[in-house]
């Protein structure tokens, strides 16, 4: 086999896979945070989303639960972050549940496997130490490798 087959079919294999087992940690600190890096493929336009992300709410309290839910379209993938509305950082965390991989060091979650999904339920921990107030949650969906949405805004309360 000649060298430029190797590298040809390495980067299909990375095409084709892609992260099946979810985006890795540092999605949250790159130059376009939240946004995976696939080779040359671009988000969507937000407003051509398929998808719906609502949240249960955005107000918190210490230790305070919401329910952050994806549904509509078929999709392999997701990366969901919760950020403070007042100060844009990250805040809490997202409990671990089947077929998730939690990164509690920024606030985020991902998807921890390669099956089609119709839906995914998550669940957002808000700090016990905090005074409550408002978050938002943030990410990209993923049709596949290829085609996703980035820079979407869960609503509060629609479904």
């Amino acid at each position: 086999m000649n060298n430029s087959f190797l590298v040809i079919f390495s980067l299909l294999i990375v095409y084709c896979y892609g992260f099946p087992d979810g985006a890795p940690v540092d999605v949250c600190v790159k130059p376009k945070p939240n946004q995976p890096y696939h080779g040359q493929a671009q988000p969507q336009p937000p407003g051509t989303s398929p998808y719906a992300v609502v949240a249960s709410s955005s107000d918190y309290g210490p230790g305070a639960e919401i329910t952050v839910t994806i549904h509509g379209a078929v999709f392999k993938g997701f990366f969901i972050q919760a950020r403070d509305v007042a100060t844009n950082q990250w805040i809490g965390e997202f409990a671990q549940t089947p077929n998730t991989k939690a990164h509690p060091e920024c606030s985020s979650i991902t998807h921890a496997d390669p099956k089609d999904k119709q839906q995914a339920t998550l669940v957002w921990k808000a700090p016990a130490n905090s005074q409550g107030g408002k978050v938002y949650f943030t990410g990209t969906v993923l049709r596949d490798y290829g085609t996703f949405w980035s820079g979407l805004i869960a609503d509060v309360g629609r479904k």
